[in-house]
């Protein structure tokens, strides 16, 4: 049985900071590299970074330098280090196997993101 639960999301100042947390069963984590995606009011989801078993890591480039991604292979986690957060980042961020589907793979609820004054 798949299971993701993201968490971590809040309101933050423009220029600040969150850490996301991802909790995934191993049926998956152990298998493919895992992803954040996220999805902004009126656009399609998208991915953000992805992080391999062997620790591979890509950066979508709207955030890169600003945000890392990371994996606790021992816990079956990911996170996603936010740094510099910018009005734009606003989204539900959501954590998956990559590449994923938007339809046909199994989705978690999201954590909201949403940067703001």
């Amino acid at each position: 049985q798949v299971q993701l639960v993201e968490s971590g999301g809040g309101l933050v100042q423009p220029g600040g900071s969150l850490r996301l947390s991802c909790a995934a069963s191993a049926s998956i984590f152990n298998i493919y590299p895992m992803g954040w995606y996220r999805q902004a009011p009126g656009k399609q989801r998208e991915l953000v970074a992805y992080i391999t078993n062997s620790g591979g890591i890509f950066y979508a480039n709207s955030v890169k330098g600003r945000f890392t991604i990371s994996r606790d292979n021992t816990k079956n986690m990911v996170y996603l280090q936010m740094n510099s957060l910018k009005p734009e980042d606003t989204a539900v961020y959501y954590c998956n196997k990559y590449p994923s589907r938007d339809y046909g793979d199994y989705w978690g609820r999201g954590t909201q993101v949403t940067v703001s004054s």
